[in-house]
């Protein structure tokens, strides 16, 4: 499988500055309950350091780390991986694993689901989310149903391939809340059209 390199951020210590020369940073991307980042600063700063250089009034925001994130999609974009120092997620797009409209998984599917299943053992992950989502076609509520049914035969899957009672899953449906591309146009809401595998990485 080819695959393109997307984007790599690194992590950093940010500091917003309040009152005299407000710095202001755009919020994150909405993210299902559970898959926040948790990292906390990793060092102190001294808000009274001159080398601050703060102007007149302003103060310090609390510091907080933002997660290395590297984003590996196929040339398809039918899958996508991405690592953070702290857990892998597959993202899975639903034409690659079902029919339209269905929660059937063909053949393909399952091959592709086996192979995430290997990297969960090679994590030693004994935690793992499955959430499907939809686009906003249709009602919100077919939508809720029928992302469950296809996190639960992903899930169904796994469990096969891991075979290991040890292993807790978490799986939600969550329809077309926490979109992650423009649903008002076909690319868009073809990307929303996924489920996705999400397990801590292994400790170094």
């Amino acid at each position: 499988m080819t695959h393109t390199r997307l984007t790599v951020i690194g992590a950093v210590t940010t500091l917003l500055l309040t009152g005299a020369g407000v710095a202001h940073a755009d919020d994150a991307p909405s993210v299902p309950p559970g898959t926040e980042a948790t990292a906390s600063a990793p060092v102190e700063v001294d808000p009274n350091d001159p080398d601050l250089k703060l102007p007149d009034g302003a103060t310090l925001a609390e510091a907080k780390v933002l997660d290395i994130k590297q984003v590996v999609e196929d040339q398809s974009g039918d899958e996508r991986r991405e690592d953070t120092n702290s857990d892998v997620k597959f993202a899975l797009q639903a034409e690659v694993l079902f029919p339209k409209d269905s929660a059937k998984l063909s053949a393909q599917a399952k091959s592709r689901i086996a192979s995430i299943a290997e990297e969960i053992k090679t994590q030693n992950a004994t935690k793992i989310r499955v959430f499907g989502f939809t686009d906003n076609l249709g009602s919100s509520a077919h939508g809720d149903v029928l992302s469950r049914k296809r996190a639960n035969a992903v899930q169904s899957v796994l469990d096969q391939e891991l075979n290991d009672s040890d292993i807790t899953y978490e799986v939600r449906g969550y329809g077309e809340q926490y979109p992650i591309a423009d649903n008002s146009t076909e690319a868009g809401r073809k990307k929303n059209r996924r489920v996705e595998v999400s397990f801590p990485r292994a400790e170094n």
